[in-house]
Formats: C-alpha cells, sequence, structure tokens
C-alpha cells in the first residue's frame, strides 16, 4: 500500500492523479440504512470495542476517529500470529494478517450498529475482495473481526440486510470471524492520516472518506480526531 512512487512523481502528475482518485473514492461513499438488528446488551457504562478492517488501516483509523462516541482508536494487524505482526512482513501478504483497527467506544453515545453503518458507507467499497483501491492483497481484505458473539449475530444481519436490498452493485465481501488477537502496529502508523494529511495517499484516497463521513452522517461527526490508544505500538 502507499506505494514510494508517491513520493518521486513530479507534483503535477501526483496532483492530477490524486483529484482521479479521490473522485472515485467520493463516488464510492452511499447512505445506507440502518441497520435493523440493534444491540439488547447493557453494558453498565463500561466501553466496548470492536475491530474493522478494509484496506489500508490509515484510512479507516481517519474515519472512526471522527466519529462521535469514539473514544480512542489504534492501528494494527489481526488474523495471524504474533511472531509475524509486523508491518513490513504483513506488507509481504501470507500471514494470515490484515490490516485493522481497533476502535473503543461508548456504546451510551454510539452503538457497534452504528459504527457498521458508518463502516460500510463510507469506510471502503465492500464489493474488493482482497484489496482496497490501489493496494492488493489479502492483507487489505475487508473483515470483521466479532469481540463478542451480539457483534457477529448484528454483523452478518446487516451484511444480509444490504444483500437483500441490493444497496451495491455486487456481492459484499467483508467476512465476519471471531478476533483472534489484535496486535497493535508501529508508533510510525498510529494516527498517519491527522499527522500527516498532505501526504498524497492520506489526500487522494482518506480524507474524501472523512469529508463524505461528514457529509453523510453530520449529526455524529466531529472535527478534532480522537486519537490513538494509549500503550499502541
Amino acid at each position: 500500500m502507499k506505494t514510494s512512487t508517491f513520493w518521486v512523481f513530479p507534483i503535477l502528475v501526483t496532483t492530477l492523479f490524486g483529484a482521479a482518485c479521490q473522485a472515485a473514492a467520493e463516488r464510492s461513499a452511499i447512505l445506507l440504512p440502518a441497520p435493523v438488528l440493534k444491540e439488547t446488551s447493557v453494558t453498565d457504562g463500561r466501553h466496548e470495542t470492536a475491530v474493522f478492517a478494509g484496506g489500508c488501516f490509515w484510512g479507516v483509523q481517519s474515519v472512526f476517529q471522527h466519529v462521535r462516541g469514539v473514544t480512542a482508536t489504534r492501528v494494527g494487524y489481526d488474523g495471524g500470529s504474533r511472531s509475524t505482526a509486523e508491518y513490513d512482513v504483513v506488507s509481504g501478504g501470507g500471514t494470515g494478517h490484515a490490516e485493522f483497527v481497533e476502535v473503543e467506544y461508548d456504546p451510551a453515545q454510539v452503538s457497534y450498529s452504528a459504527l457498521l453503518r458508518v463502516f460500510f458507507s463510507v469506510a471502503l467499497d465492500p464489493t474488493q475482495a482482497d484489496g482496497q483501491f490501489p493496494d492488493e492483497g489479502s492483507q487489505y481484505r475487508s473483515v470483521l473481526f466479532a469481540r463478542t458473539r451480539e457483534q457477529a449475530v448484528i454483523a452478518r444481519a446487516y451484511i444480509a440486510q444490504l444483500e437483500a436490498a441490493h444497496a451495491f452493485s455486487g456481492p459484499i465481501a467483508t467476512a465476519v470471524a471471531p478476533d483472534k488477537g489484535f496486535y497493535p502496529a508501529e508508533v510510525e502508523h498510529q494516527n498517519f492520516a491527522a499527522r500527516y494529511p498532505y501526504n498524497p495517499y492520506i489526500a487522494a484516497y482518506d480524507a474524501p472518506r472523512v469529508a463524505a463521513l461528514k457529509s453523510l452522517f453530520g449529526s455524529v461527526y466531529r472535527d478534532d480526531p480522537v486519537l490513538t490508544l494509549a500503550g499502541a505500538g
């Protein structure tokens, strides 16, 4: 992902390419119906966590950082073993890991079902298998690793709801599976979009998703991003 060619193209070429990518990313955003199935469990004021994968973790993190009720986020790897949970290794593919974002949220302000709606509406193109935008490989696949049985039930029900409504032009490739163990990514990848908003990759692929969040979900959008969970990396 985030190919090095972005850094060696002339500014004009990068700008034109970024504008085209931005337009494509904006077109992929769509306001989806809210999940019919909602949470029934009571959290007694405790915060919950959920794990989302939808391509490059920089962009997925940047979306959730701007959702009101999200209290912290961190990027990392999930789906493989601890021994291979390193950026350079995961980027080669074949580890079983995908780039994930762990989202901590206050259920009194935002529900897991609401986060799912945001995820499918603006964070990714769920019809893409093993990749998102320019990034290809199983490490960029779309997955929801459920932390609880209720999360798994709600996620599967929402995907079925969207499929039945023909919400997308093709079948949804997003998988739902139990969480195998989340391993935080290196410090340099945490809050990347917030720290480097003018990075060409961020400007082309991730900023449009945050803009779509603001446009489609204005009532839950927050301007100041909530940053990484303490101890990440």
